[in-house]
Formats: structure tokens, C-alpha cells, sequence
């Protein structure tokens, strides 16, 4: 595969909230429950840290954010959220853009990344953060409402960067 870990630019902002948008509205991994205007997708994604695109070939297939998960004395420990197009899941890009990730993470100066909030029945993630040497903090249960209005149990986990 021909996959590109880069900085996004404007270019790629339509392809990016149209796969953002896609985990959105599945309502099973992101927290958030409206999909993303482009005005509001342009001031997203340009307030992170830092923001990156898959790309294979012409075509935009995944992303990443990355920014603090907190402030001040705790401004140390980052977060990051992962989306691939639905087409392209199954080839590897989550794993390539969580690699790019952490290396971008301690890049920037972040000394750990954490996650606050995988949905227990996401396998894939859970499988690919373990694969990764994520260490898994704990389960908050009932943490994360479905889209079906039911409560799943979410996992915490950390890297050291």
C-alpha cells in the first residue's frame, strides 16, 4: 500500500469531515453526537496540536488529531482520535496513523499519550493500542452512550512517549 502520514492541509478538509463525519454518525467510537460543518470541520481540526491525513494515492482515507488532554501541570499528556474512511478499514491505516502519532506526540514535547475513552466492543482498537504497548488504565462502566441510547463500558489506556 502506498499510504502517506502528512499534516493536513485546506485542501483536505472536505475528505476529512466526510470521514469524521462517517464515525460520527456510526455513534459508536466518538463522543461527539452532530456531524461537523465545514466551517466548523475548518476550525477543528486547524485548534489541534497537530492534524494529519492518510493519503493512498489521490484519496484521503484516514485521519488524526493530537492535543493536550489536559492544561497546566498536566499539559504533558496528550490524546488523539483516529478515523478511517469505512472503505479503506482492515488495511492497516489506523495502525499506520497511530504509529505516526506517537511519533509526532513526543515530536511536539508530550511525554505520554492517553486515551480516555475506547468503547469496549471496539476489538480492532483494543487489539491495535495492545499490539502497540498501550497499557490498559481501566474500564469506566456504562462510560459511553450508543447511538441506540445504551451504555457501553469504555477502557482508558496511556503510552509512554
Amino acid at each position: 500500500m502506498n499510504l502517506t502520514i502528512r499534516e493536513y492541509n485546506e485542501n483536505d478538509l472536505i475528505s476529512m469531515m466526510e470521514i469524521w463525519n462517517e464515525v460520527v454518525e456510526d455513534g459508536i467510537a466518538f463522543p461527539q453526537m452532530e456531524p461537523l460543518t465545514l466551517e466548523e470541520a475548518k476550525e477543528f481540526f486547524a485548534c489541534q496540536s497537530f492534524s494529519a491525513v492518510a493519503q493512498w494515492g489521490t484519496e484521503i482515507v484516514g485521519l488524526y488529531i493530537l492535543h493536550p488532554n489536559n492544561i497546566g501541570r498536566c499539559g504533558h499528556i496528550s490524546n488523539a482520535c483516529y478515523a478511517v474512511k469505512s472503505s479503506a478499514r482492515g488495511l492497516h491505516v489506523g495502525e499506520q496513523l497511530v504509529r505516526h502519532c506517537l511519533n509526532k506526540g513526543h515530536e511536539l514535547g508530550f511525554r505520554i499519550l492517553q486515551f480516555n475513552a475506547v468503547v469496549k466492543s471496539n476489538l480492532s482498537a483494543h487489539h491495535l493500542y495492545e499490539k502497540l504497548g498501550f497499557v490498559k488504565l481501566g474500564v469506566v462502566p456504562g462510560g459511553f452512550m450508543l447511538k441506540d441510547g445504551n451504555y457501553e463500558d469504555i477502557v482508558l489506556y496511556y503510552h509512554l512517549l
